[in-house]
């Protein structure tokens, strides 16, 4: 499963808009590697190139692309942007002196600021940069509330489709319809303490006019687009809002599907039916515990009775798929609260779910909380991923962890069968319509089995969709120094080289392909 990037696309739109040409690139697209992208560079001479990634896991791929661009060309300037970028940016600065600059924050305003300014750079607020060998961190700007003023994202300048997935976490293609994202707000409120979401987005929540959402869905349908994923982080906070999207979905007579991510104490839930009727045919919710102990010391602010009632809610109202995210290796959390969440998942009539291992960023309420108890050290650990299980003493040590979620899986799997007959046949069917067959046996069997083996290094930069251990294989990036990081890469360039090699090398042979 692959999720477009909306974030270049949307800045891609702003500055075709005010008369910059733009070029993308997705890292995840196995077409493009490194060497493509540094070659086109190199052959445009463009002057600027922005790397755009979320988390602490994508900050060693964005470091190493953006040194292998600066070892060949010393002129083009560099800037980094995204949610972990902007939460460390005199750090990256610091750690990272290739990149010329580090955005934080909304990116629209400030590259059109940026690109006006780039040997002025003091004029741009919002923005990190160097002088004379200090780190420069340029005023905050206001943040900007009246999202309806920027274009729609630029998709077609990514020669790569995109086919619709079941949620995240889940790495099962449930359908081949064309498939894009949409982000129709930004931010979320709530003080989840594993989340960086509020602190990035100051806290506040902000949204895109209902006829400016109907407007986009409308364009998407006339591309040929069939399913949209909305990214939001909370798209179920102002049922008026809802009513109007939903409404004018339906006014307009569009067929696209959508599905959305968003809290279970909303009080939207009475237009879940309405949201069915106009298409909507996902919900997510962010479910994380079995056990009300674990929901307060998240600080979710949301109750057990609460999820039940959300979800059966969802399924009421005829939404094809509800999907249940959940956290294990909780901080306090003991094997009876790993068991209740299964228990507790069990009885849902949920039609996916995950279960994760919790991991701390920096900025988050946790990490703040684990600076003050001596686990964490701003100094050396800032750019580091960590699973809490590593590091905190009050959680179940990680082989217990794997123990319990393995029986926990095995019993849910039961449970489903026997209690929820119908719900399971048909999503098996949905798996064998687009799965061979041999894949959706290993998904089944998968938690009966003894643990995985580790990614090889190869596979770590390689496999360009994480998930599970893959996603473990990429975050033992962040912790190694900058020399290994790099010989890592060498090795895998050598690799993709010489398979590349191997490839070419068959091409000399006349071959047929039926379609």
């Amino acid at each position: 499963m692959g999720f477009p990037p909306i974030g270049i696309m949307s800045l891609s739109s702003v500055i075709k808009q005010a008369g910059h040409e733009c070029v993308l690139f997705d890292q995840a697209n196995p077409d493009t590697p490194n060497q493509v992208i540094i070659d086109r560079i190199n052959r445009e001479q463009p002057v600027l190139v922005g790397l755009s990634f979320l988390s602490t896991t994508s900050y060693p791929y964005a470091k190493m692309l953006a040194r292998e661009i600066r070892a060949t060309n010393q002129k083009v300037k560099l800037a980094f942007g995204g949610v972990f970028a902007s939460l460390n940016a005199s750090l990256v600065k610091l750690q990272c002196p290739e990149v010329d600059f580090v955005c934080r924050g909304d990116g629209e305003q400030l590259l059109l600021d940026l690109l006006a300014n780039l040997e002025t750079p003091q004029a741009v607020a919002s923005l990190t940069w160097m002088k004379d060998g200090q780190v420069v961190q340029n005023p905050n700007r206001p943040t900007e509330r009246h999202l309806d003023q920027w274009p729609f994202p630029d998709r077609e300048s990514l020669e790569l489709d995109y086919v619709e997935s079941m949620p995240l976490d889940v790495p099962v293609v449930l359908s081949m319809r064309r498939f894009t994202t949409m982000q129709t707000s930004r931010g979320c409120p709530w003080p989840c303490i594993f989340c960086d979401i509020p602190i990035f987005n100051e806290g506040k929540w902000r949204a895109r006019s209902p006829q400016h959402v109907v407007a986009e869905l409308k364009h998407l349908e006339a591309l040929g687009y069939e399913s949209v994923g909305f990214v939001d982080d909370h798209f179920l906070l102002q049922p008026k809002r809802i009513e109007a999207i939903c409404n004018g979905i339906m006014d307009a007579k569009l067929s696209i599907r959508w599905g959305i991510e968003g809290r279970v104490d909303s009080v939207a839930q009475h237009l879940f039916p309405a949201m069915a009727k106009a298409n909507c045919g996902a919900m997510m919710f962010g479910i994380e515990s079995g056990s009300q102990k674990i929901l307060d010391r998240l600080k979710k602010e949301q109750t057990l009775d609460q999820v039940t009632t959300a979800v059966k809610n969802a399924k009421k109202a005829g939404v094809e798929i509800v999907h249940g995210f959940f956290t294990v290796g909780n901080p306090d959390e003991t094997i009876e609260d790993m068991e209740a969440t299964f228990d507790f998942a069990s009885a849902l009539p949920l039609d996916t779910f995950g279960f994760n291992r919790l991991c701390v960023y920096r900025g988050t309420p946790l990490w703040q909380e684990y600076v003050k108890r001596g686990l964490v050290n701003e100094t050396t650990d800032w750019y580091k991923y960590f699973k809490c299980s590593e590091i905190d003493p009050t959680c179940l040590s990680g082989e217990t962890i794997n123990r319990v979620r393995q029986a926990g899986i095995k019993k849910l799997f039961r449970y489903k069968l026997i209690h929820y007959p119908r719900q399971t046949f048909q999503l098996l069917r949905r798996f064998f319509r687009y799965m061979p067959i041999r894949d959706v046996l290993y998904l089944l069997l998968k938690p009966f089995m003894g643990q995985k083996k580790g990614a090889t290094k190869a596979e770590v930069v390689s496999r360009l969709v994480e998930h599970a251990d893959m996603k473990d294989a990429a975050a033992q990036l962040t912790q190694v120094s900058d020399e290994m990081l790099h010989n890592v890469f060498e090795a895998s360039r050598l690799e993709r080289l010489q398979i590349q090699q191997a490839a070419d090398g068959s091409r000399e042979l006349p071959m047929v392909r039926s379609r």
